[in-house]
């Protein structure tokens, strides 16, 4: 058993786990269904959609490396915000991020049941709890079990999405047997912006919240023998990673399948690429990648919940018994009452899935983009101090401070756009009813001047 960490949480997730847990956070099921409806808004332009979007979450990562390997923490951003911006700012984004994860516990629980529902018959909410009981029992034995699962997670969707890549770019040169198409002509035969710029940022909002869960790694890597190593390689290959996942198999999707295609509005753009590609009879598999991507995500919710509640409690914002672990270094209580409250999203996702289930899910939407831009507030501040220190972290953001401020500029300009758009202002208002709530909460209960004591920052040469 590995020795706990400085904080009391074990220290099992092993270097390949963190690799996996970066790789795994930028792939979600939203890729595989999602992004058919991201499509359906901007046509092939859907590509600067997430261009800008991945963007926004590179330069978003860049920020959070540079704090994180600077003073690695289970709290990542909650932390720093604590540390820089004030005790209010940590306890209100902590929380939301919490209740962010926990209401993807029954989103991601419901979709997984349903592909086992539709192969077996049996009842989707059985599968739906039995789904969440089982990675909560695999959570609650140690946070080796969560690298693990992730770790097999991740492969698999890693492998899918290279093979789709592969095999659609044999059928874009014309060189797959039984193909309904070839080339690169569906990117401008029907207008390659066909709603202009409107639909570009339309998609944009779409897409968007499906790179939430990127930062995941800042947070597991507390718990590995070398976090600033791994967060350092996590937030040097996000580039790469976010180009590949999701630019390069969204550009065979466009350049293969109409963006007016009917079969976009009931299926998920992958199915209906290979089906142009006459390989339909994969649906199968590509049912079993997209409930291993469920998997995944449900499995990160789980950890990621608990570990951001774990850090509330020993900063005396949440109850007590939350941040008490087990011999094996584990937060079971922070695990066990964040899936309690997944649970209940499982059971009103059934009884009332179009009333009050919908409004508690549409007041995350826009908790994301809060999240980002505290990181940017963050790391203005912690530069300062950092600078002060005469600390130089391993990771440092890029021109510094004039793109954290436009990065800062665009995530307001996107909230301000989600305001005056009818399909996001509903999730626009609900997140901020929320957030002041939350706020308003953090304020009563530490002011506006307390801050947080900030620890050394750990000093590493290995700059990047």
């Amino acid at each position: 058993m590995q020795p706990p960490s400085e904080n009391g949480l074990g220290s099992g997730l092993k270097p390949r786990h963190v690799t996996m847990i970066s790789i795994a956070g930028v792939i979600g099921a939203g890729l595989f269904v999602g992004s058919a409806s991201a499509i359906k808004l901007a046509g092939p332009a859907v590509l600067i959609a997430y261009a800008l979007a991945g963007t926004l979450v590179i330069l978003v990562m860049r920020m959070l490396g540079e704090m994180a390997t600077a003073s690695p923490d289970t709290g990542s951003f909650s932390t720093y915000a604590d540390r820089s911006l004030g005790r209010w700012a940590g306890f209100s984004i902590g929380w939301l991020y919490w209740w962010f994860w926990v209401l993807v516990i029954p989103v991601e629980a419901t979709a997984g049941a349903g592909i086992l529902a539709n192969w077996t018959g049996w009842p989707q909410w059985i599968f739906a709890l039995l789904i969440t009981a089982l990675l909560m029992g695999s959570n609650l034995l140690s946070v080796g079990n969560y690298g693990e699962f992730e770790f097999w997670f991740a492969l698999v969707k890693v492998i899918a999405i290279v093979a789709f890549i592969a095999i659609g770019l044999c059928a874009i040169f014309g060189v797959l047997p039984g193909s309904h198409t070839s080339g690169v002509g569906h990117l401008t035969s029907e207008g390659f912006m066909p709603f202009g710029l409107g639909g570009v940022i339309a998609a944009m909002l779409t897409t968007m919240f499906t790179f939430m869960g990127t930062e995941i790694v800042t947070i597991a890597a507390a718990e590995s023998p070398d976090p600033v190593g791994g967060i350092r390689k996590a937030v040097n290959s996000v580039i790469w990673r976010i180009s590949l996942f999701y630019l390069g198999s969204i550009f065979v999707v466009v350049a293969l399948v109409s963006w007016q295609d009917p079969k976009l509005g009931s299926e998920g753009s992958y199915q209906v690429a290979l089906d142009r590609m006459g390989l339909g009879g994969l649906s199968t598999v590509l049912d079993i990648v997209v409930l291993t991507a469920v998997a995944s995500c449900l499995n990160s919710a789980l950890y990621t919940a608990s570990r951001m509640a774990f850090s509330l409690s020993r900063r005396g914002d949440a109850p007590k018994a939350w941040s008490s672990v087990t011999s094996r270094g584990v937060p079971a209580w922070a695990i066990t009452m964040s899936t309690v409250v997944g649970f209940l999203g499982v059971i009103g996702n059934y009884l009332l899935p179009g009333k009050i289930f919908g409004y508690l899910l549409a007041s995350s939407g826009a908790i994301a983009l809060f999240v980002y831009l505290v990181i940017a507030g963050s790391q203005i501040v912690m530069r300062r101090q950092l600078q002060a220190q005469g600390v130089r972290p391993p990771v440092r953001m890029w021109a510094y401070p004039y793109l954290t401020y436009a990065t800062m500029i665009f995530i307001v300009a996107v909230l301000v756009t989600m305001a005056v758009r009818d399909g996001q202002r509903l999730e626009l208002w609900l997140s901020v009813a929320l957030g002041a709530i939350v706020v308003a909460a953090g304020i009563a209960k530490h002011g506006l001047s307390e801050k947080a004591d900030t620890p050394p920052a750990k000093v590493d040469t290995h700059a990047s």
